[in-house]
């Protein structure tokens, strides 16, 4: 019965066991046939009671003040200054080839368009404006043929470019997609294939959702007419990209919250069309979450005969550090180890004991082009003061500037910082 049983999840996953290949379970005739009286399903494996000490922790916010640029630390070599302050709720970018950038304001639903037309350094209120408006809850965005991609809670928006950053009325590309409950950052990029991929989060924490289009990223066709779920199980996936050499697909997965400090990890996957990533009852390389509801897994297996059966992650990191954005270095500005590395911003922890998160990482690549390690690369943002936490800063995107300088925004008080190599100068 277990092996029925086996069979009907890893059917639903995506994954063809070899009797079913061979066509040995396979019904024949007009309509199914009952040869033996059907076994009862079995209950759930029990498994035994866990407890975890779970914490409430929002470092105090600060707005930004000019002063406190000096706490930020970047490597040796590196320096980090400010673009532009004042901008709201500044979340994703892109960055035109004339050095134009546009910015989604998630909270505002507007996009803006920057550009240092004066070339000091900085985008002042005359090198600022929107626009597009009335966009809810917009985050995501790509450009491709001339047209900008936006995407919000339900809808995918498309917009006409002119050569002043102006945008034309957006139009509805794509609709229809899930409610944007807890999780409502939506992640968009054009792929190497020509498909739009769009991530959408769960509704909620750490239970299955009716939608199978949440806790997904989605493969829309380039007409916007047609969609697939391409990979599922995936709780959280804002920042995604192909690696510039390889082509493979990476994804910064965000783990569930009240299972503790250090549980589950935050996850760096290899994202493969078919697959199933474990959320919600598995983390890491295909361990089970021992908070999670049993009873709520398809089929009545085990939570491990489950997690067996989903793809693991590559490399994992600090709990509750909340990855946003995702950028792959491609430039000269920064030393040559830098090239084709990918850059994280990690927004930041509220239920840890000692924050984790408030910063740019580095995911480092090896001579094969494969993922060996993530490390920070900007800190500072969050620290200790007379007692308690405080934090000035929650990241969100980060892209590439048109000097190969790395840009990333704040969007909590609204700050856009570029960090370039000087070499020490």
């Amino acid at each position: 019965m277990r092996k029925l049983l086996l069979a009907a999840l890893t059917a639903a996953l995506g994954v063809v066991p070899p009797a079913l290949a061979q066509g040995s379970a396979s019904p024949t005739g007009p309509g199914p046939r009952q040869t033996t009286i059907p076994t009862p399903r079995p209950v759930p494996a029990p498994e035994p009671p866990v407890s975890a000490t779970v914490t409430r922790n929002e470092p105090a916010a600060l707005e930004f003040t000019p002063d406190k640029l000096a706490r930020l630390r970047v490597p040796a070599g590196f320096t980090i200054t400010v673009m532009a302050t004042g901008l709201g709720n500044a979340r994703m970018m892109h960055v035109m080839p004339g050095g134009g950038i546009y910015l989604t304001r998630r909270q505002q639903g507007d996009i803006y368009y920057l550009k240092d037309v004066n070339k000091d350094g900085r985008f002042d209120a005359g090198e600022r404006r929107m626009v597009a408006q009335n966009l809810k809850l917009v985050h995501g965005l790509d450009v491709k043929d001339g047209k900008l991609y936006a995407v919000g809670e339900k809808t995918i928006w498309v917009m006409d470019m002119a050569k002043d950053g102006t945008l034309s009325v957006p139009r509805v590309f794509a609709d229809g997609f899930p409610d944007a409950g807890q999780h409502p950052a939506r992640g968009l990029k054009w792929g190497p294939d020509g498909y739009l991929y769009a991530s959408f989060g769960s509704t909620n924490n750490d239970a299955p959702t009716q939608n199978p289009e949440e806790a997904t990223i989605l493969r829309v066709r380039p007409d916007g007419q047609w969609r697939e779920v391409y990979a599922r199980g995936l709780r959280h996936t804002i920042g995604f990209g192909w690696h510039p050499v390889t082509k493979v697909l990476y994804g910064m997965d965000q783990g569930m919250d009240w299972h503790g400090d250090n549980l589950p990890p935050e996850e760096m996957n290899v994202i493969v069309r078919g697959r199933n990533y474990g959320w919600p009852f598995c983390y890491g390389n295909r361990t089970p979450d021992p908070y999670t509801n049993t009873s709520q897994i398809p089929g009545r297996i085990t939570k491990q005969e489950y997690c067996d059966l989903t793809q693991g992650s590559l490399l994992t990191y600090t709990a509750h550090a909340a990855a946003i954005g995702l950028e792959f270095y491609t430039r000269t500005q920064f030393p040559a180890e830098y090239r084709n590395d990918a850059f994280v911003a990690y927004r930041g922890s509220w239920n840890r004991s000692e924050p984790s998160g408030y910063e740019i990482a580095r995911v480092d690549f090896d001579a094969n082009n494969r993922p060996t390690a993530i490390t920070p690369f900007v800190t500072g943002f969050v620290y200790q003061e007379g007692g308690g936490w405080k934090q000035f800063g929650r990241v969100a995107g980060v892209a590439t500037y048109t000097d190969g300088s790395l840009l990333f925004t704040d969007d909590q008080s609204g700050v856009l910082y570029r960090v370039r190599y000087t070499g020490g100068q």
